[in-house]
């Protein structure tokens, strides 16, 4: 019988912080609770208005860690979409038949 290992799907979320977060996200939500929590704290008696402002913050900050089908987060997804678009990008292909002098 040969060894044949399986690897469980969520396998990578052992390296993970809480099993959730990495360094830099997890930078992105305890700054966005700072900011969140000293805006909070600045207004004392705040309005509607003014607790909706003191809030985006950490909305923000959860929004870009949610976590995104095939992808780690939305701010991983925002990070491979501007790389797609910036980066040069050239592909050569010649085809699984083609023979020519640069193969050799």
């Amino acid at each position: 019988m040969r060894n044949q290992y399986l690897v469980p799907a969520n396998s990578k979320k052992s390296q993970l912080i809480f099993g959730f977060f990495t360094v830099p996200d997890l930078v992105v939500c305890l700054i966005g609770a700072l900011i969140t929590i000293m805006l909070l704290i600045i207004l004392k008696n705040p309005s509607t208005m003014e607790l909706i402002i003191a809030i985006i913050p950490i909305l923000f900050a959860a929004l870009l860690v949610m976590p995104v089908r095939h992808y780690h987060n939305v701010m991983q997804l925002i990070n491979n979409i501007i790389d797609f678009y910036v980066n040069t990008r050239v592909y050569y292909w010649k085809g699984w038949c083609v023979s020519d002098d640069t193969d050799e």
